[in-house]
C-alpha cells in the first residue's frame, strides 16, 4: 500500500506562528522573585499578583463568589436542618423517640420556610431561568420537588390532614446545595490546577542585552529577547535555548515525571523548572500566546462545551420532571378512584414527586467531566472536543504519521549526494540549509545540525514559499532552490536516482536547483522505544494500527515490519491522507488520525477523532479534537483507555443516579399496597442520599485510571 507524504517544513509552521504575532505583547505573571546577575538594573520587590492576558479574572472571581454563596447557603441550611430533623414527627417515629415542643408545627414551618426561601433560592431562580428558555432540566426538577414538599407541608400545619415533609424538604435542599458546591469547586479546580502554575511564575525575567543583564517585568518581555535563567528558577516564557545545557522539570506541564535534558536549540516551556545550570533562551512566545495560557484556555473551553453525555444528563432531568408530574397526578387519581381520602392520595402523590428528584443526577456527569479534564491536562492530554474524547472508546483504526510519532523525529544526516557536476555535496548542503534554517521540522533540524559542523555561513533566502505538503522553495543567491519530498518528484515527473535509497531506514529529501534535480540528502530516524509497547496495547484492545508517511516505500516497509503494523501507506501527500481516512470510514472503521495539526489538518478534520501530536509551543493545532503535549504514541494509548474509563464512569454514575427511581417510584406510588408495603419518604430519602454519595466517590476513582493499560 502506498501513497505519499510531505516533508513539511517550517515555512508552514512559521506562517501559523505569525498569525498571532500581534498577540504576543501581554504576559501572565505572578510571584515576584528577586534576581541579579552581572551588571543588573535592580528593581523593587513586588507583591504577588497576576496579569492574565488570555483569561478573564472576572469570570473566575464570579465563579469563586458562586462557590462561596453555595457554601454559605449549605452551612446555614445544614444548621437549620438539624433541629428540623430532631422535632419532625416522622423522624421521631422512624427512630422511636419523642421530642415535643410548644408550637412544634409552627417551629417546623418557620425553620423550613427559611430553608426553602434561602437555601432553595438558587434552584427556584434556576427553575425560572429554565422556563424562560423553554428547556426544563435539573433546576426544574429540584424546584418542583422542594416546592411540592414545602407547600404540602405548610398546608398540613394550617389544617390539612396528613404528615409534613419538612424534614425531606430540608435534607433535599442541603444535599443539592452540597452537590452544587462540590461540582463548582471541582470544575474551578480543573483550570486552577494549571493557573496555579502561572501564579507561581516569576514576575520578572533577566533580559540580556550585550554584557548587561537587567530585570524586567514579564509584560515588557518581547519576542526574540534573550533571557537568562538561573539554576532552580522557573522559566518565564516559551523559547529556544541559545546557550547552556540543563535538566528541566516539566512534570506540571507534560506529565513527564523525570527531568528532561535540554541543550542548545531545544525548546523550553514557560513554567518549567530549571535544574543546576544556567541557560540563555531566545523568547518565542509570551502572554496569551504562551503554552501555559493555551493549555488553560483549552481546559476552560472543554469545560464550557457540553458533550453528548452531559446533554444526556440534561435530557434525563427533563424527562424525570415530566415523569414526576405524570406519575404524581396518576398516583393521586388512582388512589382517589380506589376510594381513599383526598389527603391520603395527596400524600402519596407528594411522596412520589419528592422521591423522583435524584440528588445524584446533578453530580453524575459534571463531576466526571471536571475530573477527567483536569487529570488529562496534567498528564499532557489536552481535550478541545469533549464528545470526541468520549468517543475515543469507539476507535477501531489508528492512522499514524511516522516522523516524530512512531519515530523519535531526531534526524541525522547519513549521506549527501550530488547528481549535478556544477554543485558539490557541500554546496548542496549549504543551499538546502538556507531554506531549512527557520524550520522546526525534524528533517530541517537534522540538515541544519549537519551544516553547523562546517564554518561556512548559511545564506539568507528570499521569496520563501511553502509548497503545501511537498516541501519548501526560495530564491538563494539568484538561484531558485527547492527542497522537496519524493512525492513531489513523482508529481513533477522527475526521475528519482537509482541509488537514492541504499538503506531502508533512511528518509531522503531532494534538492532542485533552477528546476533541475541537483542532489539529495539522506537522513535516518530512530524508532521510538515506546512505539512497540503502544502498538501492543492497541492490538490488545482490538485497534488496528496503520501508518501514512511521505517516506519512500522501503523506509515505510522497514518501520511497519519492525513495529508489526496492520498496514502502511508510503509517499503520501496531505490530500491523499484525507482519502485514506475516508476510505477507512467507508469500510466501517471509526478512525483516529494523528498528525502535527498543521500539515495534516485536512485529515485531522476528516477523522472521527483528530489527535494532534507535538511538543512545547506547537501543540495548539486548531483542527484537532485532542492535543498531546508529547509525540509519544503511548500517550495516545493512555488517551484512548482513559476515554473509555471516563465513559464508563459517566454511565455508572447515570445508573447510580437514576436506578433507584425505577424501584422507589412504583413503591412510593403504592404498587405493593395489597401486600401491606408502601415505601415511606424516610426510606426513599436514604436511597437518595446513598445514591449521591456513591456517585461522588465513584467519580473520584477516575483519577486512578490515567495510564492504566
Amino acid at each position: 500500500m502506498q501513497k505519499n507524504k510531505d516533508h513539511i517544513h517550517a515555512g508552514k509552521k512559521d506562517v501559523a506562528k505569525n498569525k498571532n504575532k500581534e498577540e504576543q505583547q501581554n504576559s501572565s505573571l505572578a510571584e515576584k522573585t528577586k534576581h541579579g546577575h552581572g551588571k543588573t538594573t535592580p528593581k523593587e520587590d513586588k507583591p504577588h499578583h497576576m496579569h492574565n492576558g488570555g483569561h478573564s479574572h472576572q469570570k473566575e472571581a464570579h465563579h469563586q463568589m458562586m462557590i462561596r454563596d453555595f457554601r454559605k447557603r449549605f452551612w446555614i441550611t445544614l444548621i437549620l436542618t438539624i433541629p428540623i430533623l430532631l422535632i419532625s414527627p416522622m423522624i421521631q417515629g422512624f427512630f422511636g423517640y419523642e421530642l415535643l415542643l410548644p408550637g412544634n408545627p409552627y417551629i417546623l414551618f418557620a425553620l423550613s420556610s427559611a430553608v426553602y426561601f434561602y437555601g432553595g433560592w438558587p434552584f427556584l431562580k434556576g427553575f425560572r431561568d429554565e422556563l424562560k428558555e423553554g428547556a426544563p432540566g435539573m433546576m426544574t426538577l429540584i424546584a418542583l420537588a422542594i416546592s411540592v414538599a414545602y407547600f404540602y407541608s405548610a398546608a398540613t400545619v394550617f389544617g390539612l390532614q396528613g404528615m409534613d415533609f419538612f424534614w425531606e424538604l430540608a435534607t433535599l435542599i442541603a444535599i443539592m446545595l452540597l452537590g452544587h458546591w462540590i461540582e463548582m469547586k471541582s470544575i474551578l479546580g480543573a483550570s486552577r490546577a494549571l493557573q496555579l502554575l502561572v501564579s507561581m511564575m516569576p514576575a520578572e525575567a533577566h533580559r540580556v542585552t550585550g554584557d548587561t543583564v537587567e530585570d524586567i517585568d514579564l509584560k515588557d518581555l518581547k519576542k526574540n529577547d534573550i533571557i537568562l535563567i538561573k539554576p532552580g528558577e522557573k522559566v518565564p516564557a516559551d523559547g529556544i535555548i541559545t546557550e547552556g545545557s540543563s535538566y528541566l522539570n516539566e512534570a506540571m506541564l507534560t506529565g513527564e515525571s523525570k527531568p528532561v535534558k535540554k541543550t542548545v536549540e531545544n525548546k523550553v516551556i514557560g513554567g518549567s523548572i530549571n535544574g543546576n545550570n544556567s541557560l540563555k533562551v531566545k523568547v518565542e512566545h509570551t502572554g496569551k500566546d504562551s503554552y501555559l495560557n493555551k493549555v488553560i484556555t483549552m481546559v476552560e473551553e472543554a469545560q464550557k462545551k457540553k458533550s453528548e453525555m452531559q446533554n444526556l444528563s440534561d435530557r434525563a432531568a427533563k424527562w424525570l420532571t415530566y415523569i414526576a408530574l405524570t406519575v404524581g397526578f396518576v398516583t393521586l387519581s388512582v388512589w382517589l378512584l380506589l376510594g381513599f381520602p383526598f389527603v391520603y392520595a395527596l400524600e402519596r402523590m407528594v411522596t412520589v414527586m419528592v422521591i423522583t428528584c435524584p440528588h445524584a443526577l446533578g453530580l453524575a456527569i459534571p463531576l466526571v467531566v471536571a475530573i477527567s479534564t483536569a487529570v488529562s491536562a496534567q498528564n499532557g492530554l489536552l481535550i478541545r472536543n469533549r464528545t470526541a474524547f468520549e468517543e475515543s472508546r469507539k476507535i477501531t483504526t489508528l492512522l499514524f504519521d511516522k516522523t516524530g510519532t512512531l519515530t523519535k523525529g531526531d534526524f541525522g544526516v547519513t549521506r549527501i549526494e550530488s547528481v549535478n557536476p556544477e554543485f558539490s555535496t557541500q554546496e548542496i548542503l549549504r543551499l538546502a540549509s538556507a531554506l531549512e534554517q527557520n524550520s522546526e521540522h525534524p528533517i530541517a533540524v537534522g540538515i541544519i545540525k549537519k551544516k553547523k559542523e562546517t564554518d561556512t555561513k548559511i545564506p539568507q533566502p528570499q521569496n520563501f514559499e511553502a509548497i503545501t505538503g511537498k516541501g519548501v522553495a526560495a530564491e538563494v543567491e539568484g538561484k531558485q532552490i527547492e527542497v522537496v519530498s519524493p512525492g513531489y518528484l513523482k508529481v513533477t515527473n522527475i526521475k528519482i536516482p537509482e541509488d537514492a535509497y541504499r538503506d531502508a531506514a533512511e528518509t531522503v529529501v531532494f534538492v532542485i536547483i533552477d528546476k533541475k534535480l541537483s542532489g539529495y540528502i539522506a537522513l535516518s530516524d530512530e524508532i521510538r522505544p515506546e512505539s512497540a509497547k503502544a502498538i501492543q496495547i492497541f492490538k490488545k484492545n482490538d485497534i488496528k494500527v496503520m501508518m501514512a508517511t511521505g517516506d519512500n516505500e522501503k523506509t515505510a516497509k522497514a518501520v511497519s515490519d519492525k513495529l508489526g503494523l496492520n498496514a502502511y501507506f508510503a509517499e503520501v501527500l496531505p490530500d491523499q491522507k484525507v482519502e485514506i481516512v475516508k476510505k477507512l470510514q467507508d469500510q466501517g472503521e471509526f478512525v483516529a488520525m494523528t498528525g502535527d495539526g498543521v500539515n495534516d489538518a485536512p485529515a485531522l478534520a476528516q477523522a472521527n477523532v483528530g489527535i494532534a501530536v507535538g511538543s512545547g509551543t506547537d501543540v495548539a493545532a486548531e483542527t484537532a479534537d485532542i492535543i498531546l503535549v508529547n509525540s509519544n504514541p503511548q500517550d495516545i494509548a493512555n488517551l484512548i483507555l482513559f476515554g473509555k474509563a471516563t465513559y464508563r464512569k459517566m454511565i455508572q454514575n447515570l445508573i447510580w443516579a437514576t436506578a433507584y427511581n425505577v424501584v422507589t417510584i412504583p413503591l412510593a406510588a403504592g404498587v405493593l399496597y395489597s401486600t401491606g408495603f408502601i415505601l415511606g419518604p424516610a426510606v426513599g430519602a436514604i436511597f437518595m442520599s446513598l445514591s449521591t454519595i456513591i456517585v461522588a466517590i465513584n467519580a473520584q476513582f477516575l483519577k486512578r485510571q490515567i495510564g492504566k493499560k
